[in-house]
């Protein structure tokens, strides 16, 4: 290993054990690092976890782009099989999505799964390793955060790689953001999000507000982590049983 490959990895450690997220699992991600190209593979706790360590990683000087291999603990182990038609499922039951075109690839070969008469955006849903890929195109920003938010609440998931494109081009904002995570919570039967706000800053997300347990705090928390482009949570809910 060169000596300043060494020195790189170095920083990138102690970064990842500077995140009180990440510090624990830290030692458990592989790392590897040329060319300005540093590779993360290893299993974190969760999805907070993962984007707050690519996060630390990709601050440290030297690092241009970051190969992701980060995945997430499962709340379920599945088969690829039952991960992709529960994402499948939930799709075809999401009425924002009711106009686009979807298909589900099973042995290397796609299954349409929803064809409307005017349709409006095609997403593909793919599943290796626990992994989800959305591909395709949908025609908003909001198209494509509702999609990988209802993968990401797969129980089996253990990652999503949300590769849909949006057509016409479209802005995104810290309104964008706020309105997506909004809608996560609104969705989420186990969240009463009257009783939670949201702010953004960048793509940082500040929930505040009161609920009576814990969990619903810890669920509303990773709800904003699912929303797609938010890098940062703090949670100052309040909990009053």
């Amino acid at each position: 290993m060169m000596p300043e490959t060494a020195k790189v990895l170095e920083r990138v450690r102690q970064a990842l054990h500077s995140e009180p997220r990440v510090k624990l699992v830290h030692q458990s991600v592989r790392l590897a690092f040329a060319d300005g190209d540093l590779t993360m593979e290893g299993e974190v706790p969760d999805v907070a976890a993962k984007k707050l360590a690519l996060k630390r990683a990709a601050a440290v000087p030297a690092v241009d782009h970051i190969v992701d291999r980060l995945r997430v603990t499962p709340a379920e182990r599945m088969a690829d099989g039952q991960i992709r038609d529960l994402v499948r499922d939930a799709l075809v039951q999401e009425a924002a999505l009711a106009e686009c075109t979807l298909r589900a690839w099973i042995k290397g070969r796609p299954e349409l799964v929803q064809a409307p008469r005017l349709s409006r955006g095609l997403i593909d849903i793919r599943v290796e390793e626990g992994v989800v890929t959305l591909d395709g195109e949908v025609p908003g920003l909001a198209y494509k955060r509702i999609a990988g938010l209802l993968a990401w609440w797969v129980p089996g998931s253990r990652d999503v790689i949300n590769g849909l494109g949006v057509d016409p081009p479209e802005p995104d904002s810290p309104q964008e953001i706020e309105e997506a995570v909004r809608m996560a919570l609104e969705k989420d039967p186990f969240v009463n999000a009257d009783q939670i706000r949201v702010g953004v800053r960048h793509s940082t997300v500040r929930l505040t507000g009161l609920v009576p347990t814990d969990a619903e705090r810890e669920m509303a928390e990773f709800d904003a982590w699912y929303v797609f482009g938010v890098d940062g949570v703090i949670n100052e809910i309040e909990v009053r049983p």
